[in-house]
């Protein structure tokens, strides 16, 4: 019997969000083929009809991303980028920033697991991660108010406070500094804005901001 249509499609995308998984916990250096393709429950010898070297997956798993795990992402969020409302620039930064972000290390954006690994990495997984930013600072552009110029500027520090508190936080995810790593972060981030009052009553995303009583 024929595979269906759509089955080499699926077979690659089972790779991908293997792959995606296994580079958040380990890190590109301690991740072979051998074991993404175990993930996925497949063969090692299916992987070269999809791929042709661990680098092109991990560029690939990257930009996948967008369309898998960030989509659903956004989805729990309430974050519509086509909104072009402040109060979804609100909930990108109190879901990016907070600890359910934070403690999910196989769904966590690659801006922030994979940043080590990109910078020894070859041009394909750095335009593939410069592509991952770009589309970080569109989804804030598009909902931030004022000039181009203005929202641009913006949208490059949201993002740069966003990814850099992650970035210190997942390194030492178990501490208190870690907590006011993110605390500061989003402090900083909800001040370059003057928020209206649709935002303060819109009430916190499923991201669970401001902290949580222990």
């Amino acid at each position: 019997m024929p595979y269906p249509k759509d089955h080499k499609a699926k077979t690659r995308e089972r790779i991908l969000e293997a792959a995606r998984v296994l580079f958040n916990r380990r890190g590109y250096d301690r991740v072979t083929i051998d074991q993404v393709m175990a993930e996925a429950n497949l063969t090692r010898g299916g992987f070269y009809a999809h791929f042709s070297s661990k680098e092109e997956l991990f560029a690939d798993a990257m930009i996948g991303f967008l369309e898998g795990r960030g989509a659903r992402w956004r989805a729990e969020e309430k974050v519509d980028p086509t909104a072009c409302q402040l109060v979804m620039a609100q909930r990108m930064v109190d879901a990016y920033l907070s600890r359910r972000h934070l403690a999910d290390r196989d769904g966590q954006c690659p801006l922030i697991a994979y940043a080590t690994d990109v910078a020894n990495a070859g041009p394909r997984v750095r335009d593939s991660y410069r592509h991952l930013v770009e589309a970080m600072v569109w989804l804030f552009e598009m909902n931030l108010e004022g000039d181009p110029a203005a929202r641009r500027s913006q949208a490059l520090s949201l993002t740069a406070l966003c990814v850099g508190g992650m970035i210190l936080a997942r390194a030492i995810p178990e501490t208190r500094i870690a907590q006011e790593v993110l605390d500061a972060a989003h402090a900083a981030a909800t001040g370059i804005w003057n928020r209206p009052a649709a935002v303060a009553q819109a009430g916190p995303s499923t991201g669970q901001w401001p902290r949580e009583e222990a």
